[in-house]
């Protein structure tokens, strides 16, 4: 059901946007074909007026996943005729203020992540008495109504992590590590609850400093040369699972990596082997969705989801998918 709404949602949109293109030209063939046109040069394929829409995340700096969140949502503001503004702060309380920035701005849409929701409240409340729809994105789809966004798009945590502890159980795993970068993260904290819950195995969280890689490969070195029945170590961001794999050989470990997340490093470390299996919540198609559902309520007050998130993931990827995906990978749209 949940992968339903988000086909449906991308379906709409896309149809919407064929739509508009033939009613904003002359009509017919003529209409199309300038409209295709437009899209090749990179140019709107709509006539609306020229809104400016802002995604304020918690990333940190260097974080590949928000670059390819970045290419979808780029891409829907370019067919869309946005002004798309994009800004970042892994401290809540800096993105809190990033959001109130947004709203003296008056922009016209606000896309933001609920990775830490307590210090957002205010500024959301803000965005609201101003009228500004918000939509989140990634992190916050159990509480996003509570901040008065009008839809969520991502996956469930929790979900996404039994779906991780039912892969281990089906390789056989008996023994994990959930290694967890950013502290405070609610979002991590459900995935490795949701893993725990499904794996009939042990795990244990290991909590590491995610902006500071050689703590990162040293402190899942030590667990692992201090623990060698670990089989498994999971990571929760793609940027962490090549250095779990350095600290996995240096360990002299034979416990399997797996990650959350899917980037190009994490696809051909699939075709290579050095990972078991990767957990892909599709963070293109949240940013694409993001902007296009924003300038969908903008235009047309539609709003998807029937009152639930609209989910874009789990899948689980494995070395069989691997090489077809790496063809999107490699340009930054998977």
């Amino acid at each position: 059901m949940a992968r339903f709404r988000t086909w449906v949602s991308i379906a709409v949109a896309g149809a919407l946007g064929l739509s508009l293109a033939g009613c904003s030209s002359t009509g017919g063939k003529r209409a199309e074909d300038a409209r295709k046109s437009q899209a090749a040069q990179g140019r709107a394929a709509v006539d609306t007026p020229r809104w400016t829409f802002a995604m304020i995340t918690h990333s940190g700096d260097g974080d590949t996943f928000w670059d390819i969140v970045q290419n979808g949502a780029k891409q829907a503001a370019t067919k869309d005729n946005i002004n798309f503004l994009y800004s970042h702060n892994e401290e809540a309380n800096q993105q809190a203020q990033l959001v109130d920035a947004a709203v003296d701005k008056k922009v016209d849409g606000i896309i933001v992540t609920l990775a830490k929701p307590d210090a957002m409240k205010s500024a959301l409340a803000r965005a609201e008495k101003a009228g500004i729809p918000v939509i989140t994105v990634n992190s916050g789809s159990e509480i996003y109504k509570k901040y008065g966004a009008i839809t969520h798009i991502g996956q469930d945590e929790t979900i996404a992590g039994e779906a991780v502890g039912k892969e281990l159980n089906k390789r056989g795993k008996k023994k994990a590590l959930c290694v967890l970068h950013e502290q405070g993260n609610v979002g991590h904290e459900q995935r490795c609850e949701g893993a725990k819950k499904a794996f009939d195995g042990k795990m244990t969280n290991l909590y590491v400093e995610g902006t500071n890689m050689p703590d990162v490969q040293s402190s899942i070195e030590a667990k692992l040369q201090s623990d060698t029945s670990i089989d498994s170590v999971v990571t929760l961001g793609a940027p962490f699972a090549a250095t779990a794999v350095k600290a996995k050989e240096d360990a002299s470990s034979k416990a399997e990596v797996d990650t959350f997340d899917l980037n190009d490093k994490v696809a051909q470390g699939l075709k290579d082997g050095d990972l078991g299996f990767a957990v892909d919540q599709q963070p293109y198609l949240q940013g694409y969705e993001a902007v296009d559902l924003l300038w969908l309520y903008r235009y047309n007050a539609n709003v998807l989801g029937g009152g639930l998130p609209v989910l874009t993931g789990p899948e689980i990827v494995t070395k069989d998918q691997a090489a077809k995906l790496q063809e999107f990978t490699k340009r930054g749209t998977r």
